[in-house]
């Protein structure tokens, strides 16, 4: 099994967090987002992933470096595909196109989900969904009686469906994919301006393809602030998180559920509830709840709730805790506030 995850996408709407860190690399719940979805979509199919290709903009090194990791980390070879211009989503699964071959699941980078099914990758194609209230700003599937997919629309202004694709596919055979959106490029079909992977869907199940769905409980998007904490709170609510015997608190209480890496020292505070905290971190005389704060960072003097605080940062809240008013912040890496 190989697994292709485009994400070359700058990430504007979580700047100032994205100017230092792709979007899949932002850390929620204790680990990146990229690692909960590849630990979330191994959970769902029989068999091993033996491959993961990273499909990205020149991001440098360490970011390169760090996605090869976390293939590692799942026990697969990691590879790294360049996505020079952003032309659609069939544009970035070909970028991977040495990899399509045999089955292959691609998904998106920008979302996570909660489920609890098993894929039968015997089935020809196979594509995430959730029901969803208003589905006009989604790709949908319409399904017959025994839950193939009839058609595909795309982000219909009036009701054919509720069933939302979230942007996780398998496929038995890589090769017919492959074949499929490389007539799109050469023939210059595009929708909206951008080569979809919506089109090549719906040529194949025009030529007969079958693709079933596997309906979610609930989809995790990670594409705002609001979405990322509401993400994190949901994980921490779900996950198992192992603590770390270098964490040390002092005059200091947790409230569950929190993650809290290691090497961390927190006095005369209160974390939590839905806190994640990275490493190398120093918390003093602080309130926090509903928030991320990644690693080496100093807080002291503060309260903080539904906050997103990057690496490096020093932050002196300098207020009376008995105030009662609480900073909601929003820091990319290396600011200072005192």
């Amino acid at each position: 099994m190989k697994l292709i995850i485009p994400m070359a996408g700058i990430g504007k709407r979580m700047r100032p967090h994205t100017l230092t860190v792709p979007k899949p690399l932002l850390p929620v719940a204790g680990k990146p987002m990229v690692q909960h979805l590849i630990e979330d979509i191994a959970a769902t199919i029989k068999g091993q992933i033996e491959e993961i290709g990273f499909v990205i903009g020149h991001f440098g090194k360490e970011v390169e470096e760090n996605l090869l990791a976390v293939a590692k980390k799942m026990g697969a070879r990691g590879r790294i595909f360049y996505q020079e211009e952003a032309l659609g989503t069939a544009h970035a699964v070909m970028c991977a196109k040495d990899m399509l071959k045999g089955s292959v699941v691609v998904a998106f980078a920008d979302t996570l989900f909660r489920g609890e099914f098993t894929v039968d990758t015997s089935h020809e194609g196979i594509i995430w969904v959730q029901k969803v209230e208003d589905p006009r700003p989604f790709g949908v599937v319409k399904l017959d009686k025994h839950n193939i997919i009839t058609e595909f629309v795309e982000k219909p202004q009036e009701f054919v469906s509720d069933l939302a694709i979230i942007g996780i596919y398998y496929f038995k055979d890589g090769e017919y994919l492959k074949s499929e959106m490389q007539y799109l490029l050469d023939n210059d079909i595009k929708e909206k301006g951008e080569y979809q992977l919506t089109n090549a869907l719906e040529n194949m199940k025009r030529k007969g393809t079958k693709f079933s769905v596997a309906q979610i409980s609930e989809w995790l998007d990670c594409g705002s602030k609001a979405n990322m904490l509401h993400t994190n709170k949901r994980l921490l609510e779900t996950k198992t998180f192992p603590k770390q015997s270098s964490v040390q608190l002092i005059n200091t209480t947790i409230i569950e559920p929190c993650c809290i890496a290691k090497n961390t020292i927190i006095k005369n505070s209160v974390i939590g509830p839905h806190v994640s905290i990275g490493a190398n971190n120093t918390i003093e005389n602080t309130k926090i709840s509903d928030s991320i704060l990644r690693h080496d960072c100093r807080i002291v003097n503060a309260t903080i709730t539904e906050s997103m605080i990057g690496s490096n940062v020093e932050y002196n809240g300098k207020q009376e805790q008995s105030s009662g008013k609480q900073d909601r912040l929003n820091l990319g890496d290396y600011n200072q506030v005192n």
